[in-house]
C-alpha cells in the first residue's frame, strides 16, 4: 500500500516537473480609445459617428491602424467601417434614424518604430450600443 503511494505522489511531481505554465500574449504596444455612436450635424444632414484614436503608445512604438465600424442594431442595417493610418483617428458616419440605438466598435493597431509590419496584438475595441 505503501508502495503505491509512493507511486502515485511520484507521478504527481514528475507530471508537474515538466508541465509548461501557459504563457499570456504580450500587451499591444499601444493603447486606442473608441467613441460612442453620437449624432453630429455633416453637410447639412444628422449622422451618427464613432471614432477610434490613439491614445498612448509605449516606447519604441507608434500606431499603425484604427478602425472604427458603427450599425443601427435592427436586422437590416449593414456595418459600416472606415479605417485610419498612423496617428489619425478612424472615423465613420452613417444615416442617423431618430430612436435608432446604434453600436460602435473598433480595433487599433501598434508597431515597433523601425519594423515595417504591425504588432501582432492588436486591441478590440467595444461593443458600446447608445439610443439615439
Amino acid at each position: 500500500m505503501a508502495r503505491a503511494i509512493l507511486v502515485l505522489l511520484s507521478g504527481i511531481v514528475i507530471a508537474g516537473a515538466i508541465a509548461t505554465p501557459a504563457h499570456a500574449d504580450p500587451a499591444p504596444p499601444c493603447t486606442f480609445t473608441l467613441s460612442p455612436p453620437a449624432v453630429v450635424h455633416v453637410g447639412g444632414a444628422d449622422v451618427v459617428r464613432a471614432t477610434v484614436a490613439p491614445a498612448a503608445c509605449g516606447a519604441p512604438a507608434d500606431p499603425r491602424l484604427s478602425v472604427a465600424c458603427v450599425q443601427r442594431q435592427d436586422n437590416a442595417s449593414p456595418i459600416q467601417c472606415n479605417q485610419g493610418r498612423g496617428a489619425q483617428p478612424a472615423e465613420v458616419l452613417t444615416p442617423y434614424r431618430p430612436g435608432a440605438t446604434y453600436v460602435s466598435t473598433g480595433r487599433g493597431c501598434g508597431g515597433w518604430m523601425g519594423i515595417a509590419e504591425m504588432a501582432p496584438q492588436c486591441q478590440v475595441l467595444g461593443p458600446l450600443t447608445v439610443p439615439l
